[in-house]
């Protein structure tokens, strides 16, 4: 049985991809990096799945694409 993707928080994500806070959320708005989702009222996180994909090739990574 496969594990549930997990969510990672903002630390982590900027921990394993080695970008800065501002590049990460221009990336966000390019279309280039995964967008973050909502986990509570004030609190977001992304999927470790999107972020892993990302990591393993961020020049093909787009928005909507499938692999």
């Amino acid at each position: 049985m496969p594990e549930p993707d997990r969510t990672i928080r903002l630390r982590t994500v900027l921990d394993r991809t080695g970008l800065s806070r501002s590049t990460l959320y221009r990336k966000i708005a390019e279309g280039t990096f995964p967008a973050q989702i909502k986990i509570s009222i004030n609190g977001a996180g992304w999927r470790e799945s999107d972020v892993d994909r990302w990591i393993a090739d961020p020049v093909a990574w787009r928005t909507g694409r499938q692999f």
